[in-house]
């Protein structure tokens, strides 16, 4: 995900699940930390055993191996030629049919008839170093699954092998189909989603479902709200040129360095006495650059940051004004401003109906408490594309060792705790069993029954 975590380091409790560190990382230098389990690990909700966990087993050393090998071999967006293949092979392997996408990425229907719930999993990696010293940690120099991505392309692959095993010995299949979208390309804007759903990841899809690691959260649980659970997120780069000049006579050139100072400051400041505090813009800048020598003003600067918003209206109304109050800030000391406002993504807004029935199913899977409320992130997620032409929800899966270490999304030690690996096909495969459950029952109701059927049809 595109999103920043909250770094915060928790201390082991007694009775908590403790990952077994490999005699391989234990050789390497550096503080004492916690691992990932090296072995199989323990069921990843202490709910009784269901129907799906039985379904699951078969799959669990496969799926282990499968997530660790592409840790292994992480490709940056756009780049994933092997993990597609991959994927491909093996839904081939299982007897499915998995539609190839333009560069990378696929889409596979599950089951028999149109797909009318599609379930979604990016598969691309950062371009950073792999810091975790795990057996499997990344292989290729300055590239790593430090958002999850890994878990949540296995996830997606596990549940659609566990569809289609239910699908083929259940009598009557399973009543309708479900399509799997591998997309690739989550980390970079433009991302992937827009070419995946040109070309067609949605065609037929009534609504839409993803997960996205958490370390925030612990493993068996997930996080879930209704409307917006991420945040817009643009990028705004500034140009500032003029004829540079001797600081001892500032009045005779335009004073560069002094505009992009009061860009600085007084843009994002304005920005939140003109839009509505509510839609909590934040505007931070990460680069600022301007000349080399102390007596000489420069004749380019350049200021660089990222713009956030926490809803969609706000989110078109800073694209409106942006343009003129840059200008009206930099205007009077007449140098001359190139704004590159690159819009990224609007907020994720899960609907409310897509949420019932994911929590429903989450709940009668995992467990009754295994459903916490999430706070909205200031992140951005690709998913939100989805979102603007379908219904949908993307939940959080939890990844914590209870008692564990938080560790931060997008940092080159981030560490799962492998139980997330089962949750995750769980609760893709039972959020589909439950949306095909309210497809068959709303047919047998009929269209006044649609938003009953949604809520109460069994996994």
């Amino acid at each position: 995900m595109a999103a920043e975590g909250i770094a915060q380091r928790g201390t082991a409790v007694p009775g908590a699940a403790t990952p077994v560190e490999s005699p391989e990382a234990a050789e390497q230098t550096g503080p004492e930390r916690p691992r990932e389990p090296a072995g199989p690990p323990e069921s990843a909700a202490q709910a009784p055993e269901t129907p799906l966990t039985r379904a699951f087993a078969p799959f669990h050393a496969e799926l282990l191996e499968f997530r660790r090998d592409i840790h292994m071999h992480p490709e940056l967006s756009f780049q994933e030629h092997r993990t597609t293949e991959r994927v491909a092979r093996r839904l081939r392997a299982a007897g499915l049919e998995p539609r190839l996408l333009e560069g990378t990425g696929l889409v596979c229907d599950v089951g028999e008839g149109p797909a009318r719930t599609a379930l979604r999993a990016d598969i691309d990696a950062l371009p950073l170093e792999d810091r975790t010293g795990l057996p499997w940690a990344s292989t290729v120099p300055e590239a790593a699954h430090a958002c999850g991505h890994d878990v949540h392309l296995t996830a997606l692959m596990g549940a659609g092998l566990v569809l289609d095993r239910l699908h083929r010995t259940r009598p009557g299949g399973l009543g309708g189909a479900v399509r799997l979208v591998f997309q690739p390309a989550e980390e970079v804007t433009p991302g992937g989603a827009l070419s995946t759903i040109a070309q067609g990841a949605l065609d037929g899809v009534e609504r839409a479902f993803a997960l996205h690691c958490d370390p925030n959260v612990d493993v068996g649980r997930v996080g879930s709200r209704i409307g917006p659970i991420t945040a817009a997120g643009d990028t705004v780069v500034i140009r500032l040129s003029g004829h540079g000049g001797h600081t001892s006579r500032p009045h005779l050139t335009e004073d560069l360095v002094y505009a992009l100072g009061r860009l600085a400051t007084d843009l994002p400041a304005t920005l939140s006495r003109l839009i509505d505090p509510r839609h909590a813009i934040s505007l931070v800048w990460g680069h600022i650059e301007a000349g080399h020598a102390p007596n000489a003003i420069p004749g380019e600067g350049l200021l660089t940051g990222t713009l956030r918003c926490l809803d969609v209206d706000g989110w078109n109304q800073v694209a409106e004004v942006l343009p003129d109050l840059v200008d009206r800030i930099a205007g009077p000391y007449g140098v001359e401003v190139d704004l590159d406002h690159r819009r990224g993504v609007p907020p994720v807004v899960n609907t409310e109906d897509e949420v019932t029935l994911a929590e429903a199913a989450i709940r009668g899977e995992l467990g009754p408490d295994t459903v916490q409320l999430t706070p909205q992130s200031m992140g951005g997620e690709d998913f939100a594309w989805y979102l603007t032409s379908r219904p949908g929800a993307l939940i959080r899966l939890g990844t914590r060792t209870p008692g564990g270490t938080t560790y931060d999304l997008h940092q080159g030690d981030f560490t799962v705790d492998e139980r997330a690996l089962e949750s995750g096909v769980r609760v893709f495969t039972s959020i589909a069993l439950r949306a095909l459950a309210a497809d068959a029952a709303r047919e047998q109701a009929g269209p006044a029954d649609d938003a009953a059927a949604t809520g109460s049809a069994g996994g």
